[in-house]
């Protein structure tokens, strides 16, 4: 029993630390009604359908035959590099972070893996999931945070891309020239045989699953519809791949969704953070999303100050720093830590550094605009 219970902590690390940190915040709010707000259903039911869409495009080769494509055209590590990053980038201007990340890390740690590059699948997911956090500050569809700021501010187009267009601009100029050392120049020979996709049938009713779950995002259609449909439709084609879906994902995110909403509910906490605002807008929203991660630091904090500007550019680089800092730098952890060998540690050791650096860059740059 003592060996399984140390097993299940190796392999959940992440979940085991945010249920720790959900029963200390419960101490200091004790369950109520309240409660039964906190979890985000429609962000959990996404989560879900598209992880098993993932799963069954992954069954039937679609990513083989990506990988295929891919390497068949791209033969300089620095070019592929560059490519899988900005990929998650522009992705997730219109389909969220979160979204971006469930599409793109498994695939590139697929891609990887067949280069034989397995030790540069860190720094690559890494820096995907910065450029998924940045990215998705472009739009106000982009991701949650900006959703939400964009009505209640009542912005206006022009306000909202002021903000975020040179902030954009100028992630986009550093993702591109750091991601270039992450891969090596030559890629190890490799013999590729012409992959395919083993079911058409399958393949179309996955991507109209994925043009669901996207409607979904724009809320155009209901979530329960979607979770409904995706449920079924994969009951009728391949019930395995229900089996695939991380569950233990989605449970980490209802532990950090009750961390957030606890902090958010401590008066002591609420005056600390109205006092910080009146002092900087900016450096408080960064600050706070380091602790609660940016959605609910843009709902705590939006109450107390009409700086919008300096609201929606410290909520969205505010995404950088610390694992819960943007709750989408989850899935990237998650899927690291699935891995043959991987180190907690090791991978928060690079995340934090490099999400820091890019944290003091990018504020650097909010202070000059």
């Amino acid at each position: 029993m003592i060996k399984k219970i140390k097993e299940f902590i190796g392999k959940e690390a992440v979940l085991c630390v945010a249920a720790g940190c959900a029963v200390l915040t419960m101490l200091l709010v004790p369950p109520d009604r309240e409660y039964l707000h906190y979890i985000d259903f429609r962000v959990l039911c996404l989560l879900l359908c598209l992880m098993a869409v993932v799963a069954g495009l992954k069954a039937i080769g679609t990513f083989h035959w990506l990988t295929y494509q891919i390497l068949h055209r791209i033969h300089n590590g620095r070019i592929l590099s560059v490519t899988l990053v900005l990929l998650a980038f522009f992705c997730s201007m219109f389909v969220t972070n979160d979204v971006a990340l469930i599409i793109f890390v498994p695939f590139t740690i697929m891609l990887l893996d067949q280069l034989d590059c397995r030790n540069s699948i860190m720094p690559v997911t890494v820096f995907q999931t910065i450029a998924a956090n940045l990215g998705s500050m472009a739009t106000p569809v982009g991701n949650p945070q900006n959703l939400y700021l964009y009505a209640f501010y009542n912005m206006g187009i022009r306000d909202f891309f002021s903000v975020t267009v040179p902030l954009t601009a100028v992630s986009l100029i550093i993702l591109s020239l750091s991601s270039i050392p992450l891969l090596p120049k030559t890629l190890p020979e490799q013999k590729l045989e012409r992959a395919c996709i083993s079911s058409i049938r399958n393949l179309v009713s996955y991507f109209i699953l994925f043009i669901l779950c996207l409607l979904t995002v724009f809320r155009m259609v209901p979530y329960p519809i979607t979770t409904g449909i995706t449920v079924a439709v994969l009951l009728l084609i391949d019930r395995k791949q229900l089996k695939e879906i991380d569950y233990m994902l989605l449970l980490t995110f209802v532990c950090f969704f009750v961390v957030s909403e606890n902090l958010g509910r401590i008066e002591s906490i609420r005056g600390f953070l109205q006092q910080l605002l009146e002092w900087n807008t900016l450096v408080t929203a960064v600050g706070t999303s380091q602790v609660i991660s940016n959605v609910p630091a843009a709902v705590v904090l939006s109450g107390f100050t009409d700086q919008w500007r300096e609201m929606l550019a410290g909520v969205n680089i505010g995404g950088l720093g610390t694992p819960i800092a943007s709750l989408a730098s989850l899935i990237t952890m998650k899927y690291y830590m699935g891995l043959p060998g991987a180190k907690l540690t090791k991978f928060l050791t690079y995340f934090m550094t490099a999400n820091l650096i890019g944290l003091a860059v990018l504020l650097l740059v909010c202070r000059i605009i």
